[in-house]
């Protein structure tokens, strides 16, 4: 795979397929880490006297304008922390675009808006997929990949588009495999896996692959509740996919079988509702044992024990990969197990990875250093998907 020094950027057009997939507020922008993230490639590129012209998705419009999802936010975030001027298309394809990139002179950067008004970006019919390709090449001489959380779509601008023009992995895609290389193919052991999040179901093929890989898996979050209910637990109101019950089973079985440890709560915080996450009013949880969750009652974070022991489990960790929180973390009653669990990665002398996604942002939320972490994934569907040995179409793209 080639990277943007095996290209000669000065005075040519770079298309730059970022991630600017930022959560907004209205047109505040509530975390800005993958701007930040993908900072540095751009200012290379400008060092270089490259005419970069950036683009991304936001959020999911249905193929056709919608204001509330405006990459205009990003664009002005991103010149405030490139320090410059950013100029920003009202379009992708048409003729604000098309004027945007030709007024650019070398060093200076635009902004298209997002990639997703536009139904060629996301098609499933080729063709139609590769006319929207065909329309964005005609903008650009060179282009860089480098929206690593994007890169398991098979989208126009991430699949399509590199194969029109001489192409190469921005540094944030480079560093990104390199670390998820590691949780691969060297690994330092112990390798521990904690695993949260909402769904199990979004989990279960990754399981699949680490079981035959990792040391020890610790599960938190929402799709603890469907393992819990595996065992024969209560697990009252609380998140459940009653479905994913026997995939649930067979995998416990397996990590007894392989020696993996499978290691599950042994308490929660519970609540008879779901916390108010807008006026964060306090929801006054209560502490019950795992295998005691009151029928009307719904676990909303791992207890105090709990924690305690998921940072037994971590610190004698060689590897640490973590994906999804523990809790619900945005409220400030819930958010006790997702802060333990990241303050046992920094205690610990592990080489850490958080996955992306919402355990990246409650690494922010919450306060912490992210540069004390081995490092911080953009893409949380992304990593997970490299490590169920998946073939990433923008990866693949990327490689020929």
């Amino acid at each position: 795979m080639k990277t943007i020094d095996d290209l000669q950027v000065a005075g040519q057009r770079v298309f730059v397929r970022a991630d600017l997939n930022v959560p907004l507020d209205g047109t505040t922008i509530t975390d800005d880490g993958r701007i930040r993230a993908v900072a540095p490639t751009i200012a290379k590129l400008v060092e270089r006297g490259a005419k970069v012209i950036v683009a991304s998705h936001l959020g999911r419009p249905k193929g056709a304008p919608d204001p509330a999802f405006s990459l205009a936010p990003a664009a002005a975030r991103l010149g405030e922390i490139l320090g410059q001027n950013v100029a920003f298309a009202t379009d992708t394809i048409g003729e604000s675009a098309a004027s945007v990139t030709a007024g650019l002179t070398d060093g200076q950067v635009a902004v298209l808006e997002n990639l997703r008004f536009n139904a060629g970006e996301t098609s499933k019919d080729d063709a139609e997929r590769g006319a929207f390709a065909d329309q964005l090449a005609a903008l650009a001489d060179l282009y860089v990949g480098d929206g690593f959380g994007a890169v398991h779509r098979k989208h126009a601008s991430v699949y399509d588009l590199p194969k029109r023009l001489p192409h190469a992995a921005g540094d944030l895609i480079a560093t990104e495999v390199g670390v998820l290389k590691k949780l691969t193919e060297d690994v330092k052991r112990p390798y521990v896996v904690a695993l949260g999040g909402a769904k199990v179901s979004d989990k279960l093929a990754v399981i699949d692959q680490l079981i035959e890989k990792a040391d020890r898996i610790l599960v938190g979050g929402g799709m603890a509740y469907t393992f819990l209910k595996a065992k024969g637990h209560e697990v009252g109101i609380s998140l459940l996919q009653e479905d994913q019950v026997p995939a649930c089973l067979e995998y416990l079985a397996r990590a007894e079988r392989r020696g993996v440890e499978f290691v599950l709560p042994v308490d929660v915080l519970v609540a008879s509702e779901f916390p108010d996450l807008k006026t964060k009013a306090p929801a006054h949880p209560g502490t019950v044992a795992a295998d005691a969750i009151p029928a009307d009652k719904e676990g909303l974070d791992i207890g105090p024990k709990t924690r305690e022991l998921y940072a037994a489990k971590l610190a004698d960790a060689g590897t640490v990969f973590w994906n999804g929180p523990m809790g619900v973390f945005e409220h400030p009653d819930y958010a006790g197990g997702t802060k333990a669990v990241a303050q046992a990665l920094l205690d610990s002398e592990a080489f850490t990875v958080v996955g992306g996604g919402d355990s990246a942002a409650a690494v922010r939320l919450l306060g912490f250093d992210e540069n004390a972490f081995g490092h911080i994934s953009t893409g949380g569907g992304a990593s997970l998907e490299y490590l169920e040995g998946k073939t990433l179409p923008g990866l693949a793209a990327l490689e020929d």
